[in-house]
């Protein structure tokens, strides 16, 4: 069922998904998940009279996330983060041959209410936006308004290593001081995951690496946040390919020669530099970059040295693309090198408020919140 579902953007290409054997191993990371499926039954003649076919299946988790904002009394009305429960709707499928029965109505339904007994306050969703059918559903049928628009930027994995900045020192944090500098600087962010420690210590962790400036000295989480150095970034790195494979499917052989192309000249003159497609057209896998941030002048040429440190990590493991996700009004996205043949400029995330019995606090009903320059996106959703 799954195989026949198509995901990605409108038009002749198609993305599809190997989930490795595992059915909910996109949400399986999350605190809390469940996974429902329909299935039809089918009554037939002859020994095996009745057999059960599945027809449609849809994955939630739920977490604790920053959602507003609200000022400190006691220290100097730093703005502290305000929390709620969220829940996250992932993988919803129907079969083609049982589209336009209500058969996703349901199962969003059904899942609504599983976030409801588990206190969710909020459920939200990601399509692309040129996906009316599952636009029109959640947004007409199941109450969801339109709430973000991110940008999906990806940048393919070439056949030759990037080069590091020389003007720049690039260090690995440990799990320990990467969860200080996020909660410290980061913690306010929207979407910013209360249980940040258990993304970082995830085993599909890569690690979270601090771009400075050429000869600065790291000498713990503490003391870098009591006297940061003019300009600095950071970002993290998630082993996707662990998890799924994607596929593109639906080229024309003219289309996969070029690409094929592309990766014979990256070989043969690794020295020349050109940028190589990789295979897209079978199963590969990716990293995907989270948590990016920085401050001063030079961050947005930190962030690129450090996404090329992740190209580099990402050929080493095989992968054929990296991926990050960030908001439109971004300043560090600048700094991200990505292809927009392979992007996706506008990502949908539509969000519904599961119940009016919940105190509105400091931040009223985020539903209907403006946008803030940055959100932070848990790799464990993507």
């Amino acid at each position: 069922m799954e195989n026949r579902c198509e995901v990605g953007p409108s038009g002749k290409l198609s993305l599809y998904t190997d989930l490795l054997g595992d059915p909910i191993c996109r949400v399986r990371n999350s605190p809390a998940y469940l996974m429902l499926v329909a299935e039809l039954v089918v009554v037939g003649s002859g020994p095996d009279k009745e057999r059960r076919e599945i027809v449609g299946a849809i994955r939630g988790c739920i977490k604790t996330v920053t959602c507003g904002t609200k000022l400190s009394r006691s220290a100097n009305n730093k703005p502290l983060p305000i929390f709620t429960k969220l829940a996250y709707i992932s993988g919803l499928r129907v079969s083609p041959s049982h589209r336009r029965m209500g058969i996703g109505l349901k199962l969003v339904r059904q899942i609504e209410e599983w976030f409801g007994e588990n206190g969710a306050e909020y459920s939200y969703m990601a399509t692309e936006s040129d996906n009316h059918a599952s636009v029109n559903l959640f947004t007409q049928k199941c109450g969801y308004s339109k709430f973000r628009t991110p940008s999906i930027l990806v940048h393919p994995v070439f056949a030759h290593r990037l080069r590091p900045d020389p003007r720049l020192t690039i260090l690995t944090l440990s799990p320990a001081d990467a969860e200080t500098l996020y909660r410290r600087r980061f913690s306010s962010t929207e979407f910013f995951p209360r249980d940040i420690h258990a993304v970082l210590r995830n085993r599909l962790s890569l690690g979270t690496f601090l771009a400075l400036p050429r000869g600065a000295t790291w000498r713990g989480a503490a003391d870098f946040l009591a006297s940061p150095p003019e300009s600095w970034a950071v970002l993290s790195s998630w082993n996707c390919q662990d998890v799924y494979k994607l596929e593109v499917r639906g080229a024309s052989s003219v289309r996969r020669a070029l690409v094929k192309t592309t990766r014979a000249l990256d070989r043969a003159f690794p020295w020349l530099r050109l940028p190589s497609v990789p295979q897209v057209f079978r199963p590969f896998g990716f990293h995907f970059l989270y948590g990016l941030g920085g401050e001063g002048p030079n961050a947005v040429k930190m962030i690129r040295a450090l996404c090329g440190l992740a190209h580099n990590l990402a050929k080493e493991g095989g992968c054929g693309v990296v991926a990050t996700e960030v908001a439109d009004s971004e300043p560090l996205r600048l700094g991200i090198p990505h292809w927009e043949s392979l992007s996706c400029a506008e990502d949908l995330w539509c969000i519904k408020r599961l119940g009016e019995d919940y105190s509105d606090g400091s931040v009223g009903d985020w539903t209907k919140s403006p946008p803030g320059m940055s959100i932070f996106v848990d790799p464990r959703e993507f």
